[in-house]
């Protein structure tokens, strides 16, 4: 199993809208990439770890996968699409990382 996670920085005045990315940016990635997307979460950056500190990420989502020539096979196909929504959300670059997922 891997962990496809793209992350968003908490970037001051940068535009983010969380309503939009949990009910219409990531139910569609879901949607093009079918049984290729195991599950997904979101989340929304609340604090960093001192006291006081902001977020590193105002927002990011976690998709899992079983391979990553699972996750590419299903993303690949559809990235144009997903891609060309993001300005709907964010004005912002996302970061990604792809992990093995060793305790899950």
């Amino acid at each position: 199993m891997i962990k496809v996670s793209v992350m968003y920085p908490n970037t001051p005045g940068a535009r983010f809208d969380h309503v939009y990315y949990r009910d219409k940016h990531m139910p569609l990635l879901k949607q093009r990439m079918g049984d290729a997307c195991v599950r997904y979460t979101v989340d929304k950056g609340l604090a960093g770890g001192a006291p006081g500190a902001p977020p590193l990420y105002i927002g990011m989502c976690h998709i899992f996968s079983e391979s990553v020539e699972a996750f590419q096979a299903g993303f690949g196909p559809h990235a144009a699409e997903i891609m060309a929504d993001i300005p709907n959300y964010t004005d912002l670059a996302p970061v990604m990382q792809i992990s093995e997922v060793v305790v899950g």
